[in-house]
């Protein structure tokens, strides 16, 4: 049987239409992943995608990993609840188009339902903004989290392409 999926392609091109959401708690900061680590991209890769049917990495060997981690476009940031991993998201910042994609983002389930999807996706956007974007986009489909494209849109984020995808 074929499965229909829903994509949605979302940007922001303005901070001042940025909306935030403010940190839930001084317990929760988010940080550069400096050095990079691709056992960590591997890690949140494996574990949050596991809910969003994430699969398509899920043949990289070490090399791929290592390879696409050390890309200098390339940033990714992680949520901490004090010293604990709760989520992440990485930014390909073009320096050249001013452009930067929410190439991944999310939080591990047992942080679901803490008010951090919102203000994990306001920093993701601020940071883009902080490296020069004039643009910030992202996509999002009908096997992410029910509560994803809500969540971009109420950041100010506006769908600029849909799609229905076959599989």
């Amino acid at each position: 049987m074929k499965e229909k999926i829903f994509r949605n392609y979302l940007e922001i091109k303005s901070f001042k239409d940025f909306k935030e959401v403010k940190k839930p708690s001084e317990d929760y900061s988010i940080e550069l992943n400096d050095p990079k680590d691709f056992q960590l991209n591997k890690f949140f890769y494996k574990n949050i995608g596991k809910n969003c049917q994430w699969v398509d990495r899920l043949v990289w060997t070490d090399l791929d990993w290592t390879k696409y981690v050390s890309d200098e476009k390339l940033f990714t940031y992680i949520l901490k609840n004090k010293d604990e991993i709760a989520g992440y998201f990485e930014l390909l910042f073009n320096k050249d188009t001013k452009e930067a994609e929410i190439a991944f983002f999310g939080i591990l389930e047992e942080y679901f339902g803490r008010k951090l999807g919102g203000y994990t996706l306001s920093e993701a956007i601020k940071f883009s903004f902080n490296l020069g974007s004039a643009r910030v986009w992202v996509h999002t489909c009908s096997l992410d989290h029910k509560n994803a494209l809500l969540n971009y849109q109420s950041r100010g984020m506006k769908i600029f392409k849909s799609e229905t995808l076959i599989r």
